[in-house]
């Protein structure tokens, strides 16, 4: 069996910036191999230190020449063909005699990387992977903080070793670029920007990421203090000009205009946005109302549904209790008034027996008119309990509360009446609560006198939670001690059925075709 040869990339500089990946291989090789310098010492393993074995064995690859002259009878080329020959013969005993080998490559291996030379020898005769590391050019975009390229916008790279007039076209033929290879190539990439017209625009980078990383317009450093592992950037031109146009607008505005409240409201109106939040936590969320909180500054809502939202520093949460909807409401058209951009939320669905409707109705007093408001739709608690235990819902149904404190018991008692004589499937809300006990068995007994004892009842608690329990019985069997606020009821109709499949499972669901 012969070794795995991994060309690995180990970042700019930084050792955090290693891989995941990259750390793994590095600890787990047998053989070590890195290019160095006649001084010997290794920019690639200073980056790899912290994840190399002391039992390792290590292959320095010393360059014989690096910037000067040779004698070698194919110059300089020849010189370093000679030396990467001779180094793939050292990997490659290791190799043959089943050991793996990483060669460490400072940024990305295939991105003027060493490595490559290595790979061009190797790859054909022994397994050979490629991990990617993070380039200098990435590292100093970074370390700018600028964007590269946005857009439609091209980024041309470039080694700093063409001749002035070639760089100076290519640097006036494109939207951004990264020059590497600069020490003593740094005089002709500044006079190929200045006859480009971009030493404006361009930036020098020493050393991304590293500790002794330095950073600094482009016409301002002296050529004498360039080292080899430096670029010239110029970065994406649209960003500049939004950036700037940012920064303009920012002064005109004034500092205490945009951060008077701490929490990225600015002095015009924001927008209430009522989301539903889906029957229990994340999973459940849409992308739209995730996209939504996530853009909110201010979250407002009954507290316990406010604490499905994960917590975020950046925004503030007013937390209120159940029975104060319209306050609620006003409250967060305030905050908008205001400049605030609010997430109004609420479980399940905000428009079923939620917060959608109670903002609105507030929403239309004079007082709000010009108060934006959008209401985006969450996932139903009818519907989630629907799919534990099949599609009881799959014909006609209706949505109906029971709580009588917003309307009476004599309009919910001829409501059940009417759906059950219509033989509609019912999904009920709000069945009971420490204050409403009867409700319960009262519409039971009413819907008895419409149903058969034998239909099926679904009984759908905390649905999603850590507390999520469903049963099935009989409506002649349904117990109103055994269900609670939160739980949710499906009644079927007559022609709603209960099966068991091949697994054992059973299922209920309700025939898309009726009878007639």
């Amino acid at each position: 069996m012969t070794g795995r040869l991994w060309g690995v990339g180990v970042g700019p500089g930084d050792p955090e910036l290693v891989t995941v990946k990259a750390a793994r291989l590095i600890g787990a090789a047998d053989v070590i191999a890195y290019h160095s310098a006649r001084h010997g010492r290794s920019n690639a393993r200073r980056c790899a230190e912290p994840y190399l074995r002391a039992e390792q064995i290590e292959e320095p690859l010393v360059y014989p020449i690096t910037v000067e002259t040779t004698d070698h009878p194919g110059g300089y080329r020849g010189a370093l063909d000679d030396f990467y020959a001779a180094a793939a013969a050292r990997l490659a005993e290791h190799l043959d005699a089943g050991r793996d080998v990483v060669v460490l490559a400072e940024g990305d291996p295939f991105f003027y990387g060493s490595y490559m030379h290595l790979h061009e020898r190797l790859a054909h005769r022994f397994p050979t992977e490629v991990v990617a590391g993070v380039t200098s050019m990435a590292a100093a975009a970074a370390a700018l903080g600028r964007p590269l390229v946005e857009r439609d916008e091209v980024l041309t790279v470039l080694p700093g070793t063409l001749p002035v007039e070639q760089l100076a076209r290519r640097l006036a033929d494109t939207d951004a670029a990264a020059v590497l290879k600069l020490g003593r190539t740094f005089p002709a990439v500044r006079a190929a920007a200045e006859q480009a017209g971009v030493l404006g625009d361009s930036y020098y980078v020493e050393r991304a990421s590293s500790d002794v990383q330095r950073v600094a317009p482009l016409a301002d450093v002296e050529p004498e203090s360039v080292p080899y592992f430096a670029l010239a950037l110029r970065p994406s031109p649209l960003a500049a000009s939004t950036m700037a146009r940012e920064s303009a607008v920012r002064e005109a505005v004034g500092a205490a205009a945009t951060e008077r409240t701490g929490s990225g409201v600015g002095s015009g109106v924001g927008e209430v946005v009522v989301v539903g939040l889906g029957p229990a936590g994340r999973p459940w969320l849409t992308p739209e109302v995730q996209a939504a909180l996530s853009e909110a500054s201010d979250l407002v809502g009954y507290g316990p549904y406010l604490d499905r939202v994960a917590p975020n520093a950046r925004q503030r949460r007013h937390p209120s209790d159940n029975r104060v909807e319209a306050e609620r409401a006003a409250y967060a058209l305030e905050l908008a008034r205001e400049g605030a951009q609010v997430a109004v939320v609420s479980s399940g669905d905000p428009g079923v027996f939620a917060m959608a409707s109670a903002v609105l109705e507030v929403a239309c007093e004079p007082e709000w008119k010009d108060v934006p408001v959008r209401v985006l739709p969450g996932l139903t608690a009818a519907q989630a309990v629907a799919s534990r235990v099949g599609a009881p819902l799959g014909h006609d149904y209706c949505v109906l509360s029971l709580s009588d404190r917003l309307k009476p018991w004599d309009v919910i008692a001829s409501r059940l009446a009417a759906a059950a004589a219509a033989d509609l499937v019912l999904a009920i809300y709000n069945p009971a609560s420490r204050s409403r006990t009867w409700q319960l068995a009262a519409a039971r007994d009413l819907l008895l006198e419409h149903r058969s004892p034998d239909t099926p009842v679904v009984l759908g608690r905390d649905v999603g939670g850590d507390g999520e329990r469903i049963t099935v019985v009989r409506l002649a069997d349904l117990e109103p001690a055994d269900v609670d606020m939160r739980t949710l009821l499906l009644i079927g109709s007559s022609q709603t059925r209960i099966a068991e499949r091949g697994d054992g499972k059973q299922v209920v669901f309700t025939p898309r075709r009726y009878p007639g």
